[in-house]
């Protein structure tokens, strides 16, 4: 590999534009030259040994700048990050260019060996390791300080000289894409595969735990419609439904996790091996030495970020979650007033006017969650995390945290201290389908409407230009470099996890929960297979394992569950009727029950394997011959000694 690196050509006539940059206007002519002379230069002198190309926009300003690599210089990146391939043998391995030929479809001249996506992914992976060597400072900006070691793309981001980077869409292969994906209303999978191609590990796994939630959710949507139609108000008979329930959401989940080792399995992803982590870009401190890798870089003091998080962060969190409680007892007071005048009237706009409360409350959840949302990223982010995996999982969990209290604090208020089922009914069913009408719009059709707009106006102004190939890239990119950052799945999955909420906790009150879930998760597909491919900008593939902390979030939810519906079946009058004399007889079998059914949860979750049997022998057969490798490069070691 060392050899190929020396003798690589950072010229090719052939120039395939993957990565866009664009730069601030008004930047300095020797920033520019030192950035993209990195940019090209040899491994060997620190460069990332890539191509790149100015385009020159309709306005005369050449601050976007399209990057390439060759062939050979792919497939050197693709060992560098450890992507994963299929070989001649089935067998999955970790790629390496000495021995390319063993892998399946792999040709010198087969351009397409490494998807657009995996492309991409290489290119980024090689900007963003772009490091300063001796330089103190970005040329032409002296207050713009660099050290040994610091990535020079992401502090040219913090610093506001380069604007963003973004991968560039392939409009053939997006056409097909759109076309099997969404373009035409259909019943069957999504095409999962192709979506992996394109998007890249984390995003298809977000789509295929949209699909199979939503098939999952059929069994509880069908028998959940029967006992909604002739068994309203007999709380026994919820009983075997809440049962089901239960056990439904745990074998679901562990059911999930097989599938997801084998989508991975077959994409590459469950064999890559984890990389050592680089500080998040927004990581600020003062110079010192990272012990683990012995490089120069900011250290920031962890007794300081405590103290941020336990006197700042989870006071505000408190209060915010205080406010949330505040807004929940103003709803019921409308609630009571909405009552008293259908009581009054009892007229139809009367009866009308029961459900605006909730209708009311349930906008303003979202509003509220919207607005913590924001709050809650600047926290996380004052708080001066190191790593982006320990930044996201503070989000997460002060994000799920206010989101549980707010979304379903005054369902168990309703439960739990009203004692008022037919309420709960009414308030489930309204906040679900409102919040559900609300994030479709929000997140999708609003969107799409002022992407569409922009788009309009775009192509009128260069409908009357000649369009040949060069002109066609600036006219791609002029649209593309104005559309929407897709942030990540973080919303998308917060989506479904509410929505898990209100289906599994509070199901043996409201059986129809499961039917809106499967009816809002079908339209969900297609809004947002849409809003990928017409909305935002095409975002960097990421390779992903499984859905990541999402799924123990979902797990902990099932087990909350179990609770809350123990307790609601303990409350039916047909259940208390069964201990007139002593309650004390009814709540310890109520957690005796409940116990017992965790118990049952826990036994299933252990029993039911992570990975399907096929797919723990391929990963033992790999681990052996890696050992056994390993075993023979010592053995010739110790020989040539």
């Amino acid at each position: 590999v060392v050899e190929s690196w020396s003798f690589l050509d950072t010229v090719e006539s052939n120039f395939r534009p993957l990565v866009v940059i664009e730069l601030a206007k008004g930047t300095k002519e020797e920033t520019i030259e030192w950035f993209t002379k990195r940019i090209v230069d040899k491994k060997a002198n620190g460069g990332a040994q890539l191509l790149i190309k100015p385009l020159l926009m309709e306005d005369g300003v050449e601050n976007i700048y399209l990057v390439g690599a060759s062939h050979l210089r792919l497939l050197l990146g693709a060992e560098t990050v450890g992507l994963v391939k299929e070989c001649s043998d089935n067998s999955m391995r970790a790629f390496t260019y000495s021995s390319r030929k063993t892998f399946k479809d792999f040709a010198d001249d087969n351009h397409n060996f490494l998807t657009m996506a995996e492309c991409q992914y290489i290119i980024k992976h090689e900007l963003e390791n772009l490091r300063a060597k001796n330089e103190k400072m970005i040329p032409g900006y002296p207050q713009v300080k660099l050290y040994p070691g610091k990535s020079i793309v992401r502090r040219l981001l913090t610093s506001g000289i380069l604007v963003q980077i973004f991968p560039l869409h392939d409009r053939e292969e997006l056409k097909k894409l759109r076309h099997s994906w969404y373009g035409r209303v259909k019943v069957g999978y999504q095409p999962l595969d192709d979506i992996r191609c394109y998007f890249g590990e984390t995003i298809a796994l977000y789509f295929g735990f949209l699909e199979y939630f939503t098939f999952a959710l059929i069994p509880m949507a069908v028998i959940g419609i029967p006992y909604y139609v002739f068994a309203w108000e007999d709380y026994d008979k919820y009983v075997m439904f809440a049962t089901f329930n239960l056990l439904w959401s745990t074998v679901i989940l562990e059911v999930w996790k097989r599938i997801c080792a084998i989508l991975t399995y077959r994409w590459g992803t469950l064999l890559m091996k984890r990389q050592f982590e680089e500080p998040r870009p927004g990581f600020h401190g003062v110079l010192g030495i990272n012990p683990v890798t012995g490089r120069e870089e900011p250290v920031y003091s962890s007794l300081k970020r405590q103290l941020r998080i336990y006197l700042v962060s989870l006071p505000f969190v408190c209060l915010c979650l205080y406010f949330s409680l505040y807004v929940m007892m103003i709803y019921f007071d409308l609630e009571q007033w909405a009552l008293d005048y259908h009581k009054e009237n009892e007229s139809n706009v009367s009866s009308l006017m029961l459900y605006v409360p909730s209708i009311i409350y349930a906008v303003v959840i979202e509003i509220m969650n919207r607005i913590y949302r924001y709050a809650a990223e600047f926290l996380t982010s004052w708080e001066n995390h190191r790593l982006e995996s320990s930044y996201q999982n503070h989000l997460i969990l002060k994000v799920l945290v206010f989101n549980f209290l707010n979304c379903f604090a005054s369902l168990f208020y309703i439960a739990f201290v009203l004692f008022d089922m037919k309420l709960l009914r009414q308030s489930l069913a309204t906040l679900l389908i409102t919040s559900q009408i609300l994030n479709q719009f929000a997140e999708s059709l609003l969107p799409y409407w002022l992407q569409k707009r922009y788009n309009r106006r775009m192509k009128k102004r260069m409908c009357s230009q000649k369009t040949d190939r060069d002109l066609s890239i600036a006219e791609q990119v002029t649209l593309e470099k104005e559309m929407g950052t897709y942030l990540g799945t973080f919303d998308d999955y917060l989506e479904l996890f509410l929505q898990f909420g209100y289906v599994s906790l509070f199901s043996c009150v409201y059986p129809l929960a499961a039917v809106f879930a499967v009816l809002n998760n079908i339209t969900e597909i297609y809004s947002d297979a849409l809003k990928m491919c017409r909305v935002y900008k095409r975002p960097f593939a990421e390779p992903a394992a499984n859905i990541g902390v999402w799924q123990l979030a979902f797990e902990t939810m099932s087990v909350i569950s179990v609770v809350t519906n123990c307790i609601l079946i303990g409350m039916s009058p047909q259940v208390d009727a069964l201990f007139p004399d002593s309650k004390m007889d009814l709540v310890l079998t109520v957690a005796l029950v409940e116990h017992l059914l965790l118990a049952i949860k826990f036994i299933m979750a252990f029993v039911i394997p992570d990975k399907p049997r096929d797919i723990q022998m391929k990963l033992a057969k790999l681990e052996f011959e890696s050992l056994e490798a390993l075993k023979r490069q010592v053995r010739s070691f110790q020989m040539q000694l």
